[in-house]
This record gives C-alpha cells, sequence and structure tokens, in this order.
C-alpha cells in the first residue's frame, strides 16, 4: 500500500535507479510497519522542470499510504527522502519538494478488489 513516486530533471543512474528505489521501499516499509511486498516504488528520471525559476537540478516525490500519517511521519520521511535523493541524484534538498497524502482504503486498488 505505500507508494513513492519520485519525479525528477536528472538523467537516470547508471543502475537504472535500482539502489535508490531498494533503499526508498525499505525505508516506506519499515516507517509504516508494513511488508516490502506491499510496498510500490517509482522512478522518472529526465523530465523537463523548473523550480525556483531554474532548470538546475530538481527533485518531486509524492508519497500515498492507506492509512493515516502523522507529523512525526512526515517530518521523519522528508528528512530521509530529501538525503536519499539528494545522495543518488546530486539534486540538493533544497531543490526538492515531498507531497504526502493519506490514501482512504475503499479509493486505492489492488488485484480487482479495494482496500476499504
Amino acid at each position: 500500500m505505500p507508494l513513492i513516486q519520485v519525479f525528477t530533471s536528472v538523467a537516470r543512474p547508471p543502475d537504472g535507479g535500482a539502489a535508490l528505489l531498494t533503499d526508498l521501499s525499505l525505508l516506506l516499509s519499515k516507517q509504516f510497519g508494513k511488508p516490502e511486498g506491499w510496498v510500490m516504488t517509482c522512478l522518472v528520471p529526465g523530465l523537463s522542470m523548473t523550480f525556483a525559476a531554474t532548470t538546475a537540478p530538481t527533485a518531486f516525490a509524492a508519497v500515498r499510504n492507506v492509512g493515516k500519517m502523522t507529523p512525526d511521519d512526515t517530518a521523519h520521511l522528508s528528512r530521509e527522502i530529501c538525503a536519499r535523493l539528494s545522495g543518488a541524484l546530486d539534486v540538493p534538498a533544497d531543490r526538492i519538494y515531498i507531497e504526502f497524502g493519506d490514501a482512504v482504503g475503499y479509493l486505492w486498488g489492488w488485484n480487482g478488489d479495494t482496500f476499504g
């Protein structure tokens, strides 16, 4: 159920982003106490993007989870996600936005059904 989507102006890393996506998957699994078998990660590199009126490297991440995220959850995840994206993509933390969203079970589908 946890999902992180990363959109960035940076080119795909040499490994295709596998190390970053694996790291993010483990992070979400631990943070939300859910098996990694439920976590989905997505990296969309090489996009035309601007931030603060420049085309310098930037990234946007969206995090969703069925359940309720707390302010402590989002603060911790913001620090950890920024650190990982900065390290893997060489994007400064002050050029990363993250959107957090609680997903309602009946509005989240999987395997021909929903979680609600």
